[in-house]
């Protein structure tokens, strides 16, 4: 593929993710009301969780590298903190608006209730495009960006976490920040402000591929209750940052072969398999899998007509809708994204009989070993890098084992039986409480 077909092709996914996305926060209102309505959920509980508890927006000042100053709209969306913390991510995209943060906040808060974890729901971000700015320049908005936070977040209150276009670095400079502006006899005792950070300043081991294993553990737990086997299945992966590289390659090291791959900028395939591994090297230096030799570039249309086995979306969100669901040839989609498939096409895969495992369960790995670090820090330890998998293995079958036995239970699918769990254990905790005063 030539550059100048590279830049067209990026303009196409550009200008389809623009004008076809949608209101993602309704798209989450939709999935929610239809689990709510199968248990009959209290109307007051109902009304509670409908809107997030705070919204909050920050324009903040930030200087350049040539001297010049800009405003950044920043978002930080907290959803509800009755079963504990708010916890999420803080993303950085030119397309970060207020709807999706509301929308990502309430999945946290429902994730976290799926998995009986004491976290309420959270999301945050920048409005801006971090590949636009240097190091210098992404230092200096995420730590005026948490300045400006304040007490907004917390180790008690609300912890953040990486998400789209923030990482491991941009964790730490937001906990050393925040360590800085608290009283110097409790600096230390804050490093559990964030979760995702460095090994080397207080991150856990595991949480880099937290997000992909958990996601493969939900597949191995697929195949395993329907006799598929995974050595010598095809499987496609849209977007390949943490998640869909870590989750090709654990897939990769089961015997599985990657036929088809895409990102923001383009679309491979190669009916031979890829290897997760090269490609992730080449990655890392270009930032793309565009131009990869590994495969033959193809259009976003003819990547989702590809015959695979199993789907992996861990893009952005709403990338699948009815047009994609019809064109899908697989036998299974893992939502490695948060909300990658419209209703309206959930419902045409379902009628066509591909499985979906959703995105509440398929991608809480993250959560999970999130709250491990947190822990870890609350008592000042660190766990074995094999402790961590094997307590997320744990929890993300018996999850899975849990989800399993309601849709066989009550004859739902699999997306609002997890939301049914969720609520219910959110409903309970406020029919024991209440509502203060």
């Amino acid at each position: 593929m030539s550059k100048e077909t590279s830049a067209v092709a990026a303009k196409v996914v550009a200008e389809r993710s623009l004008k076809e996305r949608g209101n993602l926060f309704e798209v989450a209102t939709q999935q929610v009301n239809k689990a709510a309505d199968a248990i009959n959920l209290d109307q007051a509980v109902r009304q509670i969780l409908a809107q997030p508890k705070n919204e909050l927006i920050i324009n903040f000042p930030v200087r350049m590298d040539d001297g010049r100053y800009e405003i950044l709209k920043g978002y930080r969306v907290q959803h509800n903190n009755l079963l504990g913390p708010y916890k999420g991510g803080i993303r950085y995209h030119h397309e970060a608006n207020l709807d999706e943060m509301k929308a990502l906040a309430a999945w946290m808060t429902y994730k976290c209730a799926l998995h009986d974890i004491p976290y309420g729901g959270a999301k945050g971000g920048i409005k801006f495009d971090p590949h636009k700015h240097s190091k210098s320049e992404l230092e200096r908005i995420t730590r005026r960006f948490t300045h400006a936070l304040g007490s907004n977040i917390g180790p008690e209150w609300d912890i953040p976490a990486p998400d789209v276009g923030t990482n491991e670095q941009t964790m730490v400079w937001m906990m050393d920040t925040y360590m800085n502006v608290v009283g110097h006899s409790d600096r230390n005792a804050v490093m559990r402000v964030v979760t995702g950070k460095s090994i080397a300043s207080g991150g856990s081991y595991g949480r880099r591929e937290a997000t992909g294993q958990g996601l493969v553990h939900c597949i191995h737990e697929w195949a395993r209750q329907r006799h598929f086997r995974l050595d010598g299945c095809t499987f496609i992966v849209q977007g390949f940052g943490n998640v869909g590289s870590h989750a090709a390659k654990l897939l990769s090291k089961m015997g599985a072969v990657m036929v088809g791959v895409g990102d923001y900028k383009g679309y491979l395939a190669n009916t031979e398999g890829m290897n997760p591994h090269k490609l992730a090297e080449y990655v890392a230096r270009t930032g793309s899998v565009a131009d990869y030799r590994g495969g033959t570039a193809i259009t976003r249309e003819q990547f989702f007509g590809i015959e695979c086995d199993i789907f992996v979306p861990a893009a952005l969100e709403l990338e699948i809708g009815p047009q994609e669901a019809e064109t899908l040839r697989c036998k299974l989609v893992a939502e490695g994204a948060n909300g990658p498939t419209y209703p309206k096409a959930e419902e045409i895969l379902l009628k066509r009989g591909v499985d979906i495992i959703p995105d509440i369960l398929a991608n809480s790995g993250g959560v999970v070993v999130s709250y491990f670090e947190w822990l870890q820090n609350k008592r000042s330890e660190r766990w074995e890098h094999q402790d961590v998998l094997d307590k997320l293995e744990r929890r993300m079958k018996q999850t899975f084992e849990s989800v399993h036995h309601y849709v066989a239970q009550h004859g739902t699918d699999w997306r609002t039986a997890c939301y049914a769990i969720a609520l219910e254990r959110l409903q309970t905790s406020y029919r024991e409480r209440g509502i203060f005063p």
